[in-house]
């Protein structure tokens, strides 16, 4: 099996989907998803892309429907594939969680050449990238960009989930949010870098807890209709569950890690083995949990070399 997703080589179909009037959002057959809000005079952009050519594709389609500046660029949290492609947007402010301002200095450019080495197709040419995107705007519970009129955009905090610092966006008038990788819709969760425990249990209770019928997640389809939501959600904790409650076991019985990941990926493989990067978070998802289980509350750096150590030995050496 090749590393990660090295060997996805083939272009995915993009669908641009009119949520309500002026918001938008851009999928593509589980790659990162992009969306779109705008406001009297200007547009909030929602995730940003990989390179700056990777977002000017989603720009071009966006400026099919308005010419709006981009006043706000919203970032959900700090990984590479979702921030790296900030410059095209030109916009006045990017707005992210403090802990996301933390991790950027933190692990940022280790991010950078990790992602860049496990998922080279959405890199479109990466010299294009002219650095570390950084926050121009931060908060640490909820921030609101009126939108004109009654409108207004909330941007949420809901604890600590995928990372330390993701936020969510929501349209209280059309009951659309936008979850960023707090949830996601038929695709596999990429837990490497999470707090299980919490994601699990209160983040994705304050998720459910807007009520939305409409949902953007960081990857799959858009989630239209209130079941639909619903079961976004709960597929999302279903995912988180199994896996705590596999590699926890492995754990408290004295397993080894490579026990856990055999025993996580029989449990998960029937449900969520065709998702797209199911084979690919997998054994990072294992090697955090049970960081997790050893006490580690923070998340180790991801490296391009310790990528491949854990994939060497819960991928490449097993039977």
């Amino acid at each position: 099996m090749t590393f990660a997703s090295s060997g996805d080589l083939t272009a995915k179909e993009e669908t641009f989907t009119e949520l309500a009037p002026g918001v938008y959002a851009l999928t593509a057959e589980g790659d990162p998803n992009v969306c779109a809000v705008e406001a009297e005079d200007f547009v909030v952009c929602f995730e940003a892309r990989a390179t700056p050519v990777a977002a000017g594709r989603w720009l071009a389609m966006l400026r099919e429907r308005t010419t709006k500046p981009v006043r706000y660029l919203v970032l959900s949290h700090y990984h590479a594939v979702r921030v790296l492609g900030a410059s095209a947007f030109d916009a006045a402010e990017i707005v992210t969680h403090t802990q996301t301002r933390r991790l950027i200095a933190e692990r940022g450019r280790e991010d950078w050449a990790s992602e860049l080495a496990r998922m080279p197709r959405l890199f479109e040419d990466p010299s294009s990238i002219p650095g570390l995107t950084w926050p121009t705007l931060t908060f640490t519970d909820r921030m609101v960009i009126p939108l004109g009129g009654s409108r207004a955009l909330v941007l949420a905090y809901c604890g600590r989930g995928h990372t330390a610092g993701d936020i969510v966006a929501w349209l209280p008038e059309e009951r659309i949010l936008l979850a960023g990788a707090l949830v996601e819709a038929a695709a596999a969760l990429y837990t490497g870098d999470a707090f299980h425990d919490d994601w699990a249990t209160s983040t994705l209770d304050n998720v459910a807890a807007f009520g939305a019928t409409a949902l953007v997640g960081g990857r799959g389809a858009v989630a239209v209709g209130a079941d639909a939501v619903s079961a976004a959600i709960a597929q999302s904790r279903h995912f988180l569950d199994e896996l705590r409650r596999t590699v926890g076991t492995a754990h408290a019985k004295g397993g080894t890690l490579a026990e856990a990941f055999s025993s996580a990926h029989a449990a998960l493989a029937p449900a969520y083995g065709r998702w797209p990067i199911f084979e690919h978070c997998m054994p990072f998802n294992v090697a955090r949990y049970w960081d997790e289980c050893d006490g580690v509350d923070w998340p180790k750096v991801w490296t391009a070399e310790r990528d491949q150590q854990v994939w060497t030995a819960l991928v490449a050496s097993a039977p």
